[in-house]
């Protein structure tokens, strides 16, 4: 049975498509000789893998968790007739691949892509030949070089703290895709609430002159149709609907969307929603929304960075909502398209974020493994209406290369100008970068939790409990990380003095959330966390998955009426 076998990319779908996951030839190659060794050109690596879980994790089949500075793949794959007839193009897509990676197909080099969160295709067409071809895959990963981003992946050989076993090479669906010779390559969607409308950009290739066709619909019934010709690659063009079903917190009602660029058809979605923040709220379609967010960072027990199965990506968020909280902040990681396409259809409010930690962004290196990839994240998951706003940076350090920082918002913005902006979480913000100044607090004790906080209802600063900033905060989008495992008190850590009962964790809870949403002056809050992770035992969920506390209990807590809600 192949692993993940569903289609990985919602928002972008063709019906011609083959998973090229399950077993391929595996070799670690620590020595960085395997070009030199040619093993694009081998007929047999050392070992196997099932992809596309990281070699470190159990799921894989491997569950190696030294460093590995290079990996190979090798895979070979049978294609129907037609994909290689004149006029055809096959696209290898990789969902994602940590770090820096480069393909053969048939002994022949395609391209190089940087960074390990991303999705990527290649064409590689001009490779292929009839019948049986050979697809290599090598991955460098330098994680402890400080000039790639890392997130939560461990510089040490054991897991420490709040950092993890690491993830290598692939850890998302391979896949490959053909297409005419002529083919859309991307589309971005910007739903405009006002207007009762969608704009489409669209990029393309091989298309000038042909006609792009859009389709969308809801419920099964066609509310809006366009259609424009290619000029060279781009493509734009207006939806206008006749109906308005619009996207809101908890009912993530979604549009129908088709293309057709002369035979080159693709099946999408989107939503129309509008998001706003002003006077210390968040309003989504005009309504104030109290973000109740919980902080996820996507770790599995068995599959490391790779949810085992598509389910185990609903029931993540399912347990969220169980709990009362509305949506999430995505920490550390990229997370798949799949996981924000059941955000989407459920309603479930995320920030997206990069693994910015292990990178320097002190030094001028760090712009070449950051700001490219950034660029493609936002290119991917920009027509995700789940998404409420960016934070590419989590707790950096007041020595930052303050250029890089304010590039990365300024592109942002440029790509993005619909959506929420936080330049850096938690610590060390610039001036007139950020939407929304936030904080992260682990202070345990409620009532000087309370207490600090309170001057910003008069209008007053408050200085952040780390690097000494101050300011007008409105979003709490650290704090609690209340330690509490009750099968091993002797071992892992969490934030301040372990509670001695469940009882008393639920009593400061209930301290902390409260002295959230009765302050008028925040409008956001995201607790640490949703699960344990490793060593890390401060989820309100084990590691495996099971409630530590009634999640009606924490639900009640949660879905107080905040002092700004009306």
């Amino acid at each position: 049975m192949i692993p993940r076998p569903e289609y990985p990319r919602p928002q972008f779908e063709r019906k011609e498509w083959m998973n090229l996951n399950g077993e391929w030839q595996f070799e670690i190659d620590n020595g960085r000789s395997g070009k030199e060794r040619k093993l694009y050109n081998a007929e047999k690596l050392t070992d196997t893998i099932k992809v596309p879980f990281c070699p470190e994790s159990r799921l894989s089949g491997l569950a190696h968790v030294d460093f590995m500075e290079c990996v190979w793949y090798m895979r070979k794959v049978e294609l129907p007739e037609a994909w290689v007839a004149a006029g055809r193009r096959t696209l290898l897509n990789i969902g994602a691949c940590d770090f820096e990676t480069e393909v053969y197909v048939n002994g022949k080099y395609i391209d190089r892509h940087i960074g390990g969160y991303v999705s990527f295709e290649m064409d590689i067409t001009s490779a292929l030949v009839a019948g049986e071809n050979k697809i290599v895959i090598c991955a460098v990963d330098l994680l402890r070089s400080q000039t790639q981003p890392g997130g939560k992946q461990c510089r040490k050989f054991y897991s420490i703290g709040c950092s993890y076993t690491r993830t290598t090479g692939i850890w998302q669906t391979v896949w490959l895709e053909n297409v005419p010779d002529h083919y859309i390559k991307h589309t971005k969607c910007r739903p405009s609430v006002d207007n009762q409308s969608l704009f489409v950009e669209a990029v393309c290739e091989n298309a000038d002159g042909k006609t792009l066709r859009a389709v969308a619909s809801f419920g099964g019934k066609v509310v809006g149709t366009a259609e424009t010709k290619v000029s060279g690659k781009s493509a734009s063009l207006e939806v206008k609907l006749s109906e308005l079903h619009l996207w809101n917190v908890g009912d993530g009602q979604l549009y129908d969307l088709e293309f057709d660029l002369e035979g080159d058809r693709v099946s999408s979605y989107f939503g129309m929603r509008k998001v706003e923040w002003k006077n210390n709220r968040t309003y989504i379609n005009g309504k104030a929304v109290y973000q109740r967010l919980i902080l996820d960072q996507g770790f599995y027990p068995d599959g490391i960075y790779t949810a085992p199965t598509d389910d185990e990506l609903i029931a993540d968020i399912q347990r969220s909502l169980d709990m009362g909280f509305n949506g999430a902040r995505l920490h550390q990681k990229v997370f798949e398209p799949r996981f924000l396409y059941h955000c989407d259809r459920l309603g479930y409010i995320v920030w997206g974020e990069h693994a910015n930690w292990g990178l320097d962004i002190a030094r001028f290196e760090s712009w070449r493994g950051f700001l490219p990839e950034w660029r493609e994240i936002l290119e991917r998951d920009y027509n995700h209406p789940a998404i409420i706003g960016w934070c590419p940076l989590n707790e950096t350090q007041q020595n930052q290369n303050r250029d890089f920082v304010r590039m990365l918002a300024d592109m942002t913005r440029a790509y993005d100008p619909d959506r929420l902006y936080i330049d850096a979480s938690g610590w060390t913000h610039q001036d007139n970068l950020t939407d929304i100044l936030d904080a992260h607090d682990y202070d345990q004790n409620p009532e000087t939790f309370r207490a600090r906080y309170q001057p910003l209802e008069a209008g007053e600063n408050v200085v952040f409990p780390h690097y000494k900033q101050g300011g007008k905060v409105t979003f709490m989008s650290e704090f609690g990380g209340i330690w509490w495992n009750p099968n091993d008190l002797e071992h892992g850590w969490g934030y301040g003095n372990r509670p001695q009962s469940e009882e008393e964790f639920i009593e400061r809870y209930r301290g902390l959330v409260t002295a959230m949403l009765e302050n008028s002056a925040i409008g956001a809050f995201c607790y640490t966390q949703l699960t344990d992770v490793e060593q890390e035992v401060n989820g309100l969920y084990t590691y495996d998955r099971h409630p530590k506390f009634p999640p009606e209990v924490i639900r009640a807590i949660n879905t107080q009426k905040a002092a700004i809600e009306e």
